[in-house]
């Protein structure tokens, strides 16, 4: 059917063309004579035949370009193609403009090339700028959509918990998000974007077991919040291509989103804080819900194994809290009375400090 449309496009174009051009031709090679070049019948059906031969030739790249442009209509986001068709829009109006005003100068050359090079490049860059700024078009309408409910007749505005929440690999493999959405601690909508996805999907096919293990974990994580659990969960289908690394990428969406990047990533955490984009760390979370322990504090641990400095003993609490016990090492195996002497606590975990209770008596 494609094939069918190509070709009687072609015809069509061919007939317009015979009746415009062909007398031209004609009288360029002096055979204006002839009975028929003024005839537009004849020189519609002589152009015709002329593009219906081209056809053969041509219609299959025709159609081929047709399938692959079909195709990434297809295959691209209904935001992109909204936006780039906007900016295109534009361009053409600002063309139309200036050629417009330039009609007013009477150059021929410049009349007749100008408007074909201004709707070019005008309509070029108004796609590309429609089509790059989309995600801060989509920003600023979601801005002036919030403050016109904010100016409501009842003053209500949105919580800052809406906010949208935007996944990274390392926080779905972990496993703990759906724990969390699940008890509705984490409110608003949970947004996972579409390059994280793929980032999982490459883990999850890799020839390493563990890493195909773990991608596969977190595809199950996922499945889990989008079927099971009652959070709201979005898709965002965009990309910067500009940008290589997905952690970056989860930056720079949550930068044109107004969003907060949930992870527990130390060193995303980080970039984050020092970019000023919203972030939770669910390893934060973990640490402000475990019990407390203040030095002096004593406690029964088990030594399971020798520290890294000498006579060092390691242990573990229930929530894999981390205890080092000072001298512990003559004790690896044995459950042991020891007295907190210190706590370290930082974004990547908590570690206690502490030394055998025998000892503290023993000075």
């Amino acid at each position: 059917m494609l094939k069918r449309i190509i070709q009687a496009c072609f015809l069509i174009i061919g007939g317009t063309l015979g009746i415009f051009l062909i007398p031209e031709l004609l009288n360029v090679l002096h055979v204006d004579h002839i009975a028929f070049v003024n005839n537009p019948y004849i020189t519609a059906i002589l152009g015709a035949i002329i593009f219906y031969l081209i056809t053969f030739w041509a219609v299959d790249y025709m159609v081929d370009f047709m399938k692959w442009f079909e195709e990434s209509l297809v295959k691209a986001p209904i935001t992109d193609i909204i936006f780039g068709s906007l900016g295109l829009i534009v361009g053409l109006f600002v063309a139309f403009l200036i050629g417009y005003a330039l009609n007013a100068i009477q150059v021929p050359i410049l009349n007749t090339v100008a408007p074909i090079l201004l709707t070019l490049l005008f309509g070029y860059l108004g796609f590309q700028v429609g089509f790059k700024k989309r995600d801060e078009l989509t920003n600023l309408f979601a801005k002036n959509s919030k403050k016109k409910a904010d100016d409501s007749e009842f003053g209500i505005s949105e919580p800052a918990g809406s906010q949208f929440k935007i996944l990274d690999t390392s926080v779905i493999i972990d496993g703990r998000i759906a724990d969390i959405c699940q008890t509705g601690f984490l409110e608003g909508t949970i947004v996972i974007p579409q390059f994280v996805l793929a980032e999982l999907q490459h883990i999850a096919d890799s020839s390493d077991a563990l890493k195909r293990n773990r991608g596969r974990r977190g595809l199950d994580i996922l499945n889990r919040i989008q079927k099971e659990l009652s959070v709201n969960v979005e898709m965002y289908e965009g990309d910067f291509e500009e940008i290589q690394e997905v952690d970056s990428k989860l930056v720079k969406l949550a930068k044109v989103t107004n969003g907060i990047v949930v992870t527990n990533d130390f060193n995303l955490n980080k970039v984050c804080e020092f970019q000023s984009v919203p972030v939770l760390n669910i390893n934060d979370l973990a640490n402000a819900v475990k019990p407390v322990v203040l030095p002096g504090e004593e406690m029964n641990v088990q030594v399971i194994k020798d520290g890294k400095e000498q006579n060092q003993g390691v242990a573990y609490l229930d929530d894999g809290t981390m205890i080092v016990v000072e001298g512990g090492r003559d004790h690896i195996g044995k459950r042991l009375d020891v007295i907190v002497t210190s706590v370290l606590q930082t974004s990547a975990g908590r570690m206690i400090f502490a030394k055998p209770k025998l000892l503290e008596k023993a000075l």
